[in-house]
Formats: structure tokens, C-alpha cells, sequence
């Protein structure tokens, strides 16, 4: 396993930077509050990051400040060292794919992967568009029109014709929003793959935080023109650093507790911290760490409950508060069932 690779496969730190973007504002002129304020990061080779917010956020307004669509009205972007925040979009040498891929409907698949390819000859240019068609799998659907294509074989065009041009970062904007829920998650896994292979490092945007943590190596969560954290999937989903990250990475129930160290003391009893805490806090309990125990004269009240498949996702009145709680696919307990809740595990000190 390389040193920068975590047991899940993502990258724990970037390597080489490849992208450096420092401090970026943009404000529109028919909004109060800047779209985009003062966002940062680095990019390492051949890195996946995902920019992951609600709509408004600001994350495809920072994605086209990268790609040249959109001047910054303060901050740097670097690539391999050399400031392009001023450059248009074909001088940066990035590649970018439109959510709508914008494929050309009168140029077969060959003739659109080709079309970035003008400084080379007819004979280098063909044999280059044949190999990534190959790359993604479509070498024998060359002579076909995209109307001839499925959603993701449009998809993977798209993506062939980005990365004819070899460009060192690749810029994705929600390029998934298109596809049915089961071409997405089969989609996602082959442009995560093909980006890996062709060496890319890559930018994508998406308000699905499933698709972030299933493809990128990291993920900047943003809010109202900021980024919030940055960090594995892991790392994120583990430990959050604030109530909305905390709900919109998964799902959360939000308690409050008096922490000592590493405890706390909550309406549940006292709980471990996953770090040291003092004072008030607000904890982050995932749904998988409380368990449900039946039992008739319990405070709490199952008020609904949802199969799906490999578990099961519990509604449960305690007083004033609903908790989710996520178990197993075994036994089921029914809506109305009287029952305890028990956290059984850290909870997360939110700031």
C-alpha cells in the first residue's frame, strides 16, 4: 500500500501539489453576501477532490474561477507552480467536462474525441482518440453520433475527449445529475477508475454526498461561500467539525452534554468523547451508534421505521426529541414498540 493511501484506498495526504488556489472571493452584484469568501486548498497529483455543499453553496462558482470561466474578484490560483488566476480557460491546460457533456450531435464519437487533438497530425490525432475510446471502453462504438448513446456512454465520451489532450487536472461539474440512480453509481466508480489510470488529478462538484465519499480521495464540505472542512470520507464522516457537517455528510442526531475531557454527560448518561472537551457542547451521534433494546415499559416510542434491504432506519420519539437509529436486517421491531435507546460508542464534540 503506498504511504499516503488509508486501508479504504484514499489518499490521507496529497502528494506533490498540483493546484494551489488561495483565498478566492467572488461576489455578484445582485447578491448582499459573496458567493464564494475566501476559500483555499491544495490539490496533490493525481488527487480526487470532491466540493460538497447544498445548492448556492459557492462550490461551482470556485470550480469555474479554476477553470477560467469566472474571474476572481480577490485571490491566487497556482498550477504547477504558475499563477493562472488571470488566464482564459484555454491557456490553463485544464480539462473540464459539462454536466451536459457537450458533445457535438453531428461528429461521431471518434470525430468529438479527436476535436481537442488540432495541433497534432490526422494520423496522430486518430490513433490518439482510438486509445482513449479504447481507455474507456468505446472503441467499437467510434463511428456512432452521441444521440446513438446511452447516458453514460456520453458520459465516458465526454470524459475520453477531456483527457485526449492529457491535462494534468480535470474539472467536474455534478457530471453524474443526468444519469438514473443505478447508471450513477456504476458511472462514478469507471470515471474514478479512468482518472486513476490516465494519472488526472481531478475536481468534482456535487451536492450528493454519497457520490463524494464513493469517489474522492478528499472532500471540502461548503457553506454559504466557505469551506467548513476538508478531508477524507473517513475523516469526515468520523469527525465532524460542526452541526451541518455533522447532518448533511450522512445523517446525525444533534444532542447536547456538559463535557470533562473526554467525557460528557448527556440525557443519555455519560458518554465517551472521541476527543477532550470542557463546558457545553453539542455532540454528533451517528444513527449506527444507538441501539434499540425492546422493552414495554421503555421512555421511548418506534414512529416509523424503514427496510431497506441491508438494514433498517428507526424513527424514535423520546419526549420532546426524534432520534434515527440504524440496525441490522435481523429482527424488526415494530411501530409503536416501547423501547430504550443506548449510544454504544464515542460521540463527536462539535464547535
Amino acid at each position: 500500500m503506498p504511504a499516503d493511501a488509508s486501508p479504504l484506498g484514499y489518499r490521507t495526504r496529497p502528494t506533490k501539489t498540483l493546484l494551489s488556489v488561495e483565498k478566492l472571493r467572488k461576489q455578484f452584484t445582485t447578491g448582499d453576501v459573496a458567493a464564494v469568501e475566501r476559500v483555499s486548498f491544495d490539490l496533490g497529483e493525481g488527487e480526487m477532490l470532491a466540493l460538497l455543499g447544498p445548492s448556492g453553496c459557492g462550490k461551482t462558482t470556485t470550480l469555474r474561477m479554476i477553470g477560467g470561466f469566472e474571474p476572481p474578484d480577490e485571490g491566487r490560483i497556482a498550477l504547477n507552480g504558475r499563477d493562472i488566476t488571470h488566464l482564459p480557460p484555454e491557456a490553463r491546460g485544464i480539462g473540464f467536462v459539462f454536466q451536459d457533456y457537450a458533445l457535438f450531435p453531428h461528429l461521431s464519437v471518434l470525430d468529438n474525441v479527436k476535436f481537442g487533438l488540432r495541433k497534432l497530425s490526422r494520423a496522430q490525432a486518430e490513433a490518439r482518440a482510438k486509445d482513449m475510446l479504447a481507455l474507456v471502453g468505446l472503441e467499437s462504438l467510434c463511428t456512432r453520433k452521441p444521440h446513438e448513446l446511452s447516458g453514460g456512454q456520453q458520459q465516458r465520451v465526454a470524459l475520453a475527449r477531456t483527457l485526449a489532450v492529457a491535462p494534468p487536472l480535470v474539472l467536474l461539474d455534478e457530471p453524474f445529475s443526468n444519469l438514473d440512480a443505478a447508471m450513477r453509481v456504476e458511472t462514478r466508480q469507471e470515471v474514478r477508475k479512468l482518472l486513476k489510470s490516465a494519472g488526472s488529478a481531478a475536481i468534482l462538484v456535487t451536492h450528493d454526498q454519497e457520490e463524494a465519499m464513493a469517489v474522492a480521495d478528499r472532500i471540502a464540505v461548503m457553506e454559504k461561500g466557505r469551506v467548513i472542512q476538508i478531508g477524507t470520507p473517513d475523516e469526515i464522516y468520523r469527525n465532524p467539525v460542526s452541526a451541518f457537517v455533522a447532518s448533511f455528510l450522512g445523517r446525525s442526531n444533534i444532542l447536547n452534554g456538559t463535557a470533562s475531557g473526554m467525557e460528557v454527560k448527556t440525557e443519555f448518561g455519560t458518554l465517551p468523547l472521541s476527543r477532550a472537551a470542557n463546558g457545553a457542547v453539542s455532540l454528533s451521534v451517528r444513527p449506527e451508534q444507538i441501539m434499540l433494546e425492546a422493552d414495554p415499559n421503555g421512555p421511548a416510542c418506534v414512529v416509523g421505521r424503514e427496510f431497506r434491504g441491508h438494514d433498517q432506519l428507526y424513527w424514535v420519539q423520546e419526549g420532546e426529541r426524534c432520534m434515527l437509529v440504524i440496525s441490522g436486517a435481523g429482527a424488526m421491531i415494530d411501530v409503536g414498540a416501547r423501547v430504550r435507546l443506548r449510544i454504544c460508542d464515542c460521540v463527536v464534540p462539535l464547535a
